[in-house]
């Protein structure tokens, strides 16, 4: 079986589900020292590829034979 279609969905949902984490979490860091807002959303923005990136790896892999 094919594992793009599953990492394709399991990425979906987890960025979303990410992305909606991080703007909560921003959004209650509003109006803070700015150079704690800008290394907050530093952080989040680049966090996100590391687990994308193994996703991926996971997903070429394809089936075992």
């Amino acid at each position: 079986m094919n594992r793009t279609p599953l990492a394709l969905a399991i990425g979906l949902i987890a960025f979303t589900a990410y992305a909606a984490i991080v703007v909560v979490i921003g959004d209650r860091l509003r109006g803070t020292f700015w150079l704690l807002e800008f290394t907050y959303f530093a952080v989040a923005g680049i966090a996100w590829a590391f687990p994308a990136l193994r996703l991926i790896a996971w997903a070429a892999k394809g089936p075992r034979a």
